[in-house]
């Protein structure tokens, strides 16, 4: 018998008009991204980036943002404060056509900014929207103007409430974020600080204060330095090559070009770009026109030095760029970003006004210093050298000879799934467990790959000497991808790659040990949302026929108050070979009962900080992390 199926009536009347602000309401994620912890973040810097648009047109020089107990937020600063005499077409307040309207600002054509960060103009009037409440207060022209809003429906016209001096000026925002939308208002007072330290190196004298009520800590961020104090500090814990950071600034037409840069002896690269004070962290044409011109300035100044033979092959862009840490600041009056999120610049003139500033400034610093210019390309020649060895090692594993050849590394078990996007990998800890993992997966669409003892730390090596690594070889070659300046995401074999290693201390190093290889070489995986982390269960707790699978402590703690004192039987696991290949399966390999944690990079700069200071050379920064969070570490192994 058929299926009789109710028609839905479709006509001009089904066409749904959202009003004000209730599509922001409606699908938060199209505007801040998330109505996680990123989201409530996210609130917090359309105001500030407000703010910071005030400062980069030359009059602001002080914010101050405070965390409330209860988890409201107040922004303040000492710009000119939002208009407030009546719009012309709107027919109402400035202020409240800035706080309720989208796409309502001075930051369009000849506004009242000639550079900002916020162009699409959604910030403030989306985060009224997704606040249960919301206060502005406007000091300007001698007056105090206020009006307040519940989830972004103003409550009343916008109101004179006091005078003030004419020295008195600025924006004051305060909002409640709506419990019903975010999934948590318990803000992380880091992750919300590093965003301010990085605005303040990158706008010279400006002065952030950041207070959070909660924990009653308190930092102020304020850096004549500028970006140059930016790159000490990525620095700070590295060996550099030359003590004084290399600075570049002019004015090219309309834009404005900023590049502070200086060598380690590190093999990585940390190179991290703005535009108007927008973390652009996938790069753009003011990136690519400071590598060409790096490339073709420090090539230029070998060969006319003698460094380079007339014979010998140019430096290559990965040679230049090893063990340099830069920031390329630019600001343009109208750039054209990807997205709201604006994480690529895309005006094609800004990589020739990059590219001229870096060729003439840094061609200049090189003949003005010439004992830091050979420092630097006496590096860079050596770079080139292992290169060339890191070629050779290289064609052991790449993708395409191996897999013409059907030459997989002999300990991968594959999967019979072909499509990528249904197919994943698990790196698993030791042949004990690689063997329960067998066992235990379904073979048509998960692989196995064992690794036996810890990887290479390529924090501390180069490329050809990672090559050397078997174990680094057999995962390059299971995931197809190849490396360095040959890698291509388009080849990998499998869409899901899990790390899944044992609950214990050489478990959590193996597992650093992996992602810092993954963020240093493969770093696309992570940001296209491939790499995962198992979460094999920590406790196996048995009461008569009944068992549980514990994940966390806290977790044991509220199972056991189910049953009787003393009568549970607790099963402590450390390891994945500690269980059978019913019970791996189970517990964490099968796709309708697993957890995974899916790995992310919220904030590039911080984790290069981070993976620096745990995987890398200096000893001190390492040491006083472990001092500082030694009486946080659990189920230490003894």
């Amino acid at each position: 018998m058929a299926q009789v199926v109710e028609k839905q009536k479709y006509d001009a009347s089904s066409i749904q008009v959202l009003e004000g602000l209730e599509a922001v309401r409606r699908r938060p994620g199209m505007y801040i991204g998330s109505t996680d912890l990123r989201g409530l973040h996210h609130l917090i810097h359309e105001v500030v980036d407000n703010a910071i648009d005030e400062a980069l047109a030359g009059y602001c020089d002080t914010i101050n943002v405070t965390i409330h107990p209860d988890a409201s937020v107040t922004v303040r600063d000492n710009g000119r404060g939002i208009p407030v005499g009546k719009h012309p077409k709107m027919n109402k307040s400035a202020l409240e056509v800035v706080m309720t309207v989208l796409h309502a600002g001075g930051k369009f054509g000849s506004g009242g900014y000639q550079m900002s960060s916020g162009l699409h103009g959604v910030g403030v009037s989306v985060v009224n929207g997704l606040s249960e409440w919301m206060v502005s207060e406007i000091h300007r022209d001698g007056g105090i103007y206020r009006q307040e809003y519940r989830r972004g429906v103003p409550v009343a016209p916008v109101k004179k409430v006091g005078s003030t001096t004419p020295d008195d000026h600025g924006t004051i925002q305060r909002w409640m974020p709506d419990a019903t939308i975010f999934e948590s208002l318990d803000y992380n007072f880091d992750q919300v600080a590093q965003r301010f330290r990085e605005m303040a190196y990158l706008t010279r004298g400006l002065r952030i204060t950041f207070v959070d009520e909660r924990s009653d800590r308190e930092m102020t961020f304020y850096f004549e330095g500028g970006i140059t104090s930016f790159v000490r500090h990525l620095n700070r814990t590295r060996n550099v090559i030359h003590p004084k950071p290399f600075y570049m600034y002019r004015k090219v037409n309309d834009y404005i070009v900023e590049v502070a840069m200086q060598y380690n002896d590190t093999y990585g690269e940390s190179t991290h770009t703005f535009a108007n004070n927008i973390n652009t962290v996938d790069g753009g044409t003011h990136l690519s026109g400071f590598k060409s011109a790096l490339t073709r300035t420090i090539n230029d100044y070998a060969r006319k030095n003698g460094f380079l033979k007339e014979n010998d092959d140019n430096l290559s862009g990965e040679d230049v760029r090893e063990g340099l840490t830069a920031i390329v600041s630019v600001k343009l009056p109208e750039p054209q970003f990807e997205g709201q999120t604006k994480g690529k610049l895309g005006n094609a003139d800004m990589a020739g006004a990059v590219q001229s500033v870096v060729n003439e400034l840094l061609a200049q610093h090189l003949e003005e210093n010439p004992q830091v210019a050979r420092r630097i390309v006496e590096k860079c020649v050596n770079a080139a050298r292992a290169r060339d060895a890191a070629r050779k090692a290289r064609e052991l594993v790449q993708r395409k000879g191996a897999l013409e050849t059907f030459a997989l590394p002999g300990k991968l078990a594959d999967c019979s799934e072909r499509d990528p996007a249904r197919a994943e990998l698990c790196i698993v800890e030791g042949d004990s467990a690689g063997g329960t993992a067998k066992q235990g997966r379904d073979r048509r669409f998960q692989a196995i790959l064992p690794l036996r003892g810890k990887i290479l730390n390529v924090e501390k090596a180069r490329l050809d000497k990672m090559l050397q690594n078997a174990e680094i070889r057999s995962l390059i070659t299971a995931l197809g991808t190849s490396i360095g300046d040959q890698f291509d995401a388009s080849k990998l074999r499998y869409h899901r790659i899990i790390i899944m290693t044992d609950a214990d201390v050489d478990g959590a190093h193996i597992r650093t040990l992996l992602l810092t290889f993954f963020f240093r070489h493969m770093e696309s995986l992570i940001v296209d949302g491939h790499l995962y982390i198992a979460q094999p269960p920590l406790y196996r707790i048995q009461y008569r026929d009944e068992v549980s699978w514990v994940y966390s402590d806290e977790q044991r703690d509220e199972v056991l108050k189910k049953y009787p004192d003393g009568r549970a039987e607790i099963q402590r696991y450390k390891g994945l070979g500690e269980m059978n290949a019913e019970q791996l399966w189970e517990t964490t390999m099968n796709v309708e009962n697993r957890t995974l944690l899916q790995v992310t990079i919220e904030d590039a700069i911080r984790a290069d900080e981070t993976f620096d200071m745990l995987m890398g050379n200096a000893v001190p920064p390492r040491k006083r992390f472990i001092q500082t969070h030694a009486r946080e570490v659990e189920n230490l192994d003894i």
